[in-house]
């Protein structure tokens, strides 16, 4: 296996998806393609639905035993 690019093809819903150069590996002796897998899965976020939405958190909680009021203290120098 050698490295090498390749267009690559996908379905994203009813769009075909072309990718010009991308990365793979091809065999010297049959011919054979693998996609490189990272760049797959650099490609499968970039197309992914939810790509540039932020991510929905949950409300924040305190917990238990701990207090946001703060109790301000007047230090006093030894005397």
């Amino acid at each position: 296996m050698r490295p090498s690019t390749a267009t690559y093809f996908t379905w994203l819903g009813d769009a075909l998806i072309t990718v010009p150069d991308f990365p793979c590996w091809v065999c010297d002796i049959c011919g054979r393609r693998e996609y490189d897998p990272k760049a797959l899965n650099a490609l499968n976020l970039l197309l992914s639905p939810n790509a540039g939405s932020p991510t929905p958190r949950p409300p924040r909680t305190p917990q238990a035993g701990t207090s946001t009021a703060h109790k301000a203290r007047r230090l006093t120098p030894p005397e």
